[in-house]
């Protein structure tokens, strides 16, 4: 995909997905904003730049308002325009729904469903800003879930906020239609990451149960969610907005355990 000329924000851009993204944006000749809380970003940054890419890393926690607004500027700064964001900051909090405290709900839902709306409407009102200036429309990518979906009993804020999404990619969508701007979102299934990575590598059976619910036999790569995320943000995807892609291996057409084969 062509993103070149183009300038991209990717919240939650220091490891995983987000990184990968932002990876494949810089690869395709976007000039990158890394947005994050952990100061990994700033190698995600630099670590774009040695390989010949433009990237800077602005310390951003999406829940809060003043951060968004100054993650807006900074850009803007750097590089004069905004194209692109992705929405993929995300936490989880995992407790038993009886259990669960408000204040870790409050958390969890204030980053992954207040986040996005806090940085796609500033997104937003940049864009619609640089189409008055006779600038082209933009493009907004949200990370859900297949948890948007499915659900797990004890990551209760977590798919909710994922759920969430879902509407407010739709409800964005046919907001902002009427300027250009397209909005769409992205649902990963099981995909390695640091976090999946930590957790199956050194449990057999916690890796059994992920590919039992995979009909593709094997664990998603964050390279390969960058890939749609290329796709949605460029202009090969004109003419998509309001939709969700699940990139799951087939997880949420299935209805029944798939076999495993033993290694």
């Amino acid at each position: 995909m062509s993103l070149n000329g183009k300038v991209a924000i990717v919240t939650g851009a220091a490891m995983g997905i987000g990184r990968a993204v932002a990876e494949r944006f810089a690869r395709d000749g976007a000039k990158v904003v890394i947005a994050d809380v952990n100061a990994k970003g700033e190698e995600t940054a630099a670590d774009i730049g040695n390989a010949g890419g433009e990237a800077i890393f602005v310390d951003c926690n999406v829940a809060e308002r003043l951060d968004v607004r100054n993650l807006i500027a900074q850009t803007l700064d750097a590089f004069g325009q905004l194209d692109i964001l992705v929405n993929n900051a995300g936490i989880t909090h995992a407790a038993d729904f009886l259990e669960l405290e408000e204040a870790d709900y409050d958390r969890v839902m204030g980053v992954n469903l207040k986040g996005a709306f806090l940085a796609g409407q500033a997104a937003a009102r940049q864009m619609v800003k640089q189409i008055g200036e006779g600038g082209t429309p933009g493009a907004i990518v949200n990370m859900s879930s297949i948890n948007a979906v499915v659900a797990l009993p004890n990551q209760v804020p977590y798919c909710v906020s994922k759920g969430g999404l879902s509407q407010l990619t739709k409800v964005m969508a046919l907001a902002l239609a009427p300027h250009g701007i397209r909005v769409n979102a992205i649902g990963p299934g099981s995909i390695m990451t640091e976090m999946l990575d930590a957790v199956v590598s050194s449990d057999v059976e916690a890796r059994r149960k992920v590919l039992m619910r995979t009909p593709a036999g094997r664990i998603g790569e964050a390279s390969e969610i960058a890939s749609v995320a290329a796709f949605l943000a460029s202009d090969e995807a004109s003419y998509i907005t309001g939709e969700t892609v699940y990139a799951d291996g087939g997880r949420l057409g299935l209805n029944y355990i798939v076999p495993v084969k033993e290694s």
